[in-house]
């Protein structure tokens, strides 16, 4: 019998599942990696270590499996997207952190090209809109920030690639530099029309080209694993972006069929299949995957926190990042709240911005969903919800989260639905003579027993 390995690379940790000719998971294992925040705004990874890690769990993944390595008959290769490495061709040793694609750190690079009036010129070439969400821009804020970079990358010294180019690199032993058309659509440099680098675009962040992957197909053979990882060559035999892969994995195949998953983010794809449909009101167009009948496209729309949180309750970093990509997002910085306060947000704010991405879908001419009017209504909404004391915590930038109750715990929203009469609170001097009176009993109950 054969074995696929799958390797996931994911924002916050690596993990490989085993699956068997019938699609059955044999085996699996994963581990976490290290976040750093080096400023606000800022997010950054250990190349080295999201590499070891991958390897790590792909080992142990086919130890539980209780396979050898020769019975795999390919990999497979997921990743978190737009994160960005920049690395030595001749020794492989990246020249600064991995960027991460939550990082802000490369907003101000975004500000220019807006001035310089380049946002059509985007929207129309790559499908996204200007934004340090996308890599191009994260290698350009890398590229200034170390000294002589932009000379070496100009040398042919330097490369680049989100995290399936850099997995690939290493795993062949740098023999392989290759980027999938998935993850390629996600650097705000790639024409996914015609699937191949914009030289316009890439000369106006002043990126060499050389210094970029070899688009290819999603499917197909790429290249082969050194032994020294797994302990015999392995065929890497597919790279998809994990929201087009989760398209794929869902089996949203025919256009139309869309898919809403959550995991550090939540990400809703709806497949336009053959077509890159234009979009609009805050969602972007993609590439889906090319898996050898040409490239599929697909609408998407984000909420880029749901399922992270702080791994320390002292670490101070961007706590809430939501909405419907940028024209809905709102960045409230460095903010201090009650543990129980931050994961309660998260989780009544899932449903309403997943709402709001599938609201933002093309518009339908019959039911008008998608247009603006009806944005604004769900706006409208949310305020409402706000004011009538649904639990939606106010975040207060440096200070802590407060509530509509004044900090005596979250009113239930069954009962504003409902309008079912809330018990009264009982004031601060009832409390405190019953509290004396009930302190007073048991002294007596005890000077009775002794007696």
């Amino acid at each position: 019998m054969t074995f696929v390995l799958a390797l996931d690379q994911g924002t916050t940790g690596s993990a490989a599942l085993v699956f068997d000719a019938a699609g059955a998971v044999r085996g699996s294992a994963d581990r976490e990696i290290a976040q750093s925040y080096p400023a606000s705004g800022h997010v950054e990874h250990d190349p080295d270590e999201i590499f070891a890690t991958t390897v790590a769990v792909g080992r142990e993944a086919i130890a539980a499996a209780g396979i050898g390595a020769p019975d795999v008959a390919a990999i497979g290769i997921t990743n978190q997207r737009e994160t960005t490495v920049v690395w030595e061709r001749a020794t492989g040793r990246p020249i600064y952190p991995a960027v991460v694609w939550q990082s802000r750190a490369s907003a101000g690079i975004c500000e220019e090209l807006r001035a310089r009036g380049l946002e059509t010129l985007v929207r129309e070439r790559t499908g996204l809109v200007i934004d340090a969400y996308f890599s191009a821009t994260k290698v350009r804020w890398i590229l200034d920030r170390v000294r002589g970079a932009q000379a070496r990358a100009a040398r042919g010294e330097l490369l680049c690639g989100t995290i399936d180019t850099w997995l690939v690199w290493k795993l062949t032993g740098g023999r392989v530099h290759v980027t999938d058309v998935s993850n390629a659509s996600r650097t705000m440099v790639f024409d996914i029309q015609r699937q191949r680098w914009d030289d316009e675009l890439l000369a106006a962040l002043d990126l060499p080209r050389a210094m970029f992957a070899t688009p290819v197909r999603s499917t197909g053979v790429v290249g082969e694993t050194d032994p020294a990882h797994f302990g015999t060559v392995l065929p890497i035999a597919g790279i998809a972006g994990d929201q087009q892969a989760a398209l794929f994995g869902q089996t949203c195949f025919a256009p139309g069929e869309a898919k809403n998953t959550y995991g550090t983010g939540c990400f809703l794809l709806a497949n336009t299949g053959a077509t890159a449909a234009p979009a609009r009101g805050g969602l972007l167009t993609t590439i889906a995957w090319d898996i050898g009948d040409g490239a599929r496209y697909a609408l998407e729309g984000s909420a880029f926190i749901t399922g992270a949180r702080d791994e320390s309750p002292g670490q101070r970093r961007p706590v809430f990042r939501t909405g419907v990509h940028r024209p809905r997002r709102t960045a409230l910085g460095h903010v201090r709240a009650r543990s129980a306060h931050r994961d309660r947000a998260r989780h009544h704010a899932r449903a309403p911005r997943a709402r709001d991405a599938r609201e933002h879908r093309v518009p339908d001419a019959r039911s008008g969903r998608g247009d603006g009017r009806r944005r604004t209504a769900h706006r409208r909404a949310a305020r409402g919800r706000w004011r009538h004391g649904q639990p939606f915590p106010h975040a207060v930038p440096g200070g802590r989260a407060r509530h509509p109750c004044g900090g005596r715990g979250y009113p239930r929203d069954d009962r504003a639905r409902r309008r079912v009469p809330r018990r009264p609170r009982r004031g601060r001097l009832e409390d405190a003579g019953r509290a004396a009176n009930a302190t007073s009993d048991r002294r007596a109950i005890r000077a009775d027993d002794v007696g």
